[in-house]
């Protein structure tokens, strides 16, 4: 395994993280908690020790799970959720950072999870309605009661990062950042690197894409985050993805582990937070860490992709 440190803590954190949005069940066609806690054990002992969660997944659920995995191991993970995000009762999301939602978020999250403190707490999505101002001096309260150790954002533009950053130490920024979707490269993660603060890319296979599974196009039910999120599966989307995937095939591994590795070779990126849906899916992806694309593959998959311009994909948003 090979591990990075988050600029400006002491966290050392494996370049390729654990995410756990297909744990919650609800938006990727259903999940088995056995197989779950499998996938978040095999990832342990082969040394991923970064787990990224949220309450929205699966209301709950993802982190409950992720607390009875890591419950013999204390101290042994880095541990990192999310706030701001609610499901209503039609199905549709709350985007809510206001200081009374996130004071309720935090004591749930600590329960789910079974720890006294998260290492990681990050404002999952913007919320036009609530001052970023406000929702910070609340963090900043979490954090000084001993709750939180660090405060990250995610899917903040630059303009809304500066803001925050302006307001508190933000270690992290989270956003989608795959072959599939360029756009943080023009101005986000430039600043990330001027600024020292950590960059955690999800979304790096495309929803599963890029695993090269689907030659198909393929029309999930419409709750499934392949559908209403990563839309790759369909149309214009899905036509270029089969380009890119015959082109990811010419370099003689599977096309998984280059579009993994492509994301983590970055300049800039501090892990790649994938997903999975059991053990053998957490090998498979580790498995990328076995080999380095050369300088000169990276240049011609980026300049190759700029061309064309596979990042004007439209990405889908919380349904509010």
């Amino acid at each position: 395994m090979k591990y990075g440190r988050i600029p400006r803590t002491d966290l050392e954190v494996s370049c390729l993280g654990l995410g756990t949005w297909v744990f919650g069940g609800d938006v990727w066609g259903g999940a088995e908690e056995k197989e779950s806690l499998n996938a978040i054990q095999t990832a342990l002992d082969q040394g991923i020790n970064f787990i990224d969660t949220a309450p929205i997944y699966g209301d709950g659920l993802a982190e409950s799970i992720v607390g009875k995995a890591i419950k013999a191991k204390p101290g042994k993970v880095i541990l990192a959720t999310k706030c701001g995000l609610r499901r209503r009762g039609n199905g549709t999301i709350k985007l809510d950072l206001s200081p009374v939602a996130i004071r309720g978020e935090i004591d749930e999250s600590l329960r789910r999870l079974g720890v006294e403190q998260i290492d990681l707490y990050q404002c999952h999505w913007p919320d036009p309605n609530t001052p970023i101002e406000m929702t910070l001096e609340a963090l900043l309260q979490i954090q000084a009661e001993g709750k939180i150790r660090h405060i990250g954002v995610s899917n903040f533009d630059r303009g809304l990062l500066e803001k925050a950053s302006a307001s508190a130490k933000i270690v992290t920024l989270q956003r989608h950042y795959s072959l599939l979707e360029r756009t943080v490269e023009a101005e986000v993660l430039t600043y990330c690197r001027q600024n020292a603060v950590g960059f955690l890319a999800y979304g790096s296979l495309g929803g599963g894409i890029l695993s090269g599974k689907y030659r198909s196009p393929k029309r999930f039910n419409p709750e499934d985050a392949r559908n209403f999120f990563y839309k790759f599966y369909e149309g214009e989307g899905f036509k270029r993805t089969q380009k890119l995937i015959q082109r990811l095939g010419a370099f003689g591994h599977p096309i998984h582990e280059a579009a993994l590795n492509w994301v983590r070779q970055q300049p800039g990126v501090t892990s790649v937070l994938v997903g999975c849906r059991n053990s053998e899916q957490v090998k498979a992806n580790l498995l990328a860490l076995d080999w380095d694309l050369s300088a000169q593959e990276l240049d011609r998959i980026s300049s190759r992709e700029k061309e064309k311009k596979l990042s004007g994909v439209e990405l889908g948003k919380p349904r509010q």
